[in-house]
């Protein structure tokens, strides 16, 4: 003879307002605007992965690992004190309520303010991006003109410089010279004839003789070389920084979150200065 027993199921939580976004918009604008003051406080002491001032090329490798590892402090600091705003802001969970399920609630609220931090914060940067990009660029630029250009600026300068008066489309020309010069940084080199050309390009736009235009090229070349890979090394480390940062801000964000809940249930004392006297 079978028996049949009645399973009943009990409730998690009366309330269903699992998630309030009042806190974790607090808790991502606390994060953000730490993250945008301590990025602009390290930028200001030269602690940048990359830089568009002339000599960044000579950064040495130690300043480069240093603005990393300054990229992650910031973000540890920044996405784990707004985490712990958002988590400390949530109201009070039911009592009856399991420890491990204020735990994930609470890092939710803190790993969500971390997201919209993360997309506050890439908005503000794309806009100051944007108009000092639009400041930079001259206004009567040329089609003629590349991105390139800029990276070996300098070389271009010293490519073509000369004592008499320029002649011919120089624009043109030092934007067909920073072509084939960074085309003559791949693994294939310069190739025989377009070192030729340029070689005649430079003579004629500056008077010198052949062989000094041939040995302006090579150093040319070799400048180039090393602008492009300084600027390949700084694009990696500036990318895992960047990745890595981000990763442990939203660990950050969540384990400061859980924590705000903690001092939030167990009636932790204000975060405030007493200064009355005993």
């Amino acid at each position: 003879m079978q028996t049949s027993e009645r399973i009943e199921t009990v409730p998690i939580e009366g309330r269903r307002d699992f998630l309030r976004w009042t806190p974790v918009i607090a808790g991502a604008l606390v994060g953000s605007a730490f993250f945008i003051v301590l990025v602009a406080f390290g930028t200001s002491l030269g602690l940048s992965v990359a830089s568009t001032a002339p000599t960044w090329r000579d950064t040495s490798p130690s300043l480069t690992v240093l603005s990393g590892l300054y990229l992650v402090l910031t973000a540890l600091v920044s996405f784990g004190f707004g985490g712990y705003v958002a988590g400390r802001l949530r109201t009070t969970w039911d009592a009856g309520l399991h420890t491990e399920f204020v735990e994930f609630r609470d890092g939710t609220h803190g790993l969500l303010a971390w997201a919209l931090a993360v997309v506050i914060s890439g908005l503000v940067a794309a806009v100051i991006a944007t108009a000092v990009g639009s400041k930079a660029v001259p206004p009567a630029a040329t089609p003629a003109t590349n991105a390139g250009e800029a990276l070996i600026a300098y070389d271009l300068d010293r490519l073509f410089r000369s004592e008499r008066r320029q002649d011919g489309n120089l624009v043109y020309s030092r934007a067909e010279a920073s072509r084939i010069l960074l085309a003559a940084t791949s693994r294939a080199g310069m190739k025989p004839d377009d070192r030729e050309y340029l070689s005649h390009l430079v003579a004629s736009h500056t008077g010198i003789a052949q062989p000094d235009a041939a040995r302006r090229v090579d150093e040319a070349i070799t400048a180039a070389t090393l602008a492009v890979k300084r600027a390949r090394q700084s694009a990696v480390i500036l990318g895992f920084s960047i990745a890595v940062s981000l990763l442990l801000g939203a660990a950050a964000a969540w384990y400061a979150s859980c924590l705000g809940g903690q001092h939030r249930d167990q009636a932790a004392p204000p975060l405030r200065w007493n200064l009355s006297r005993t």
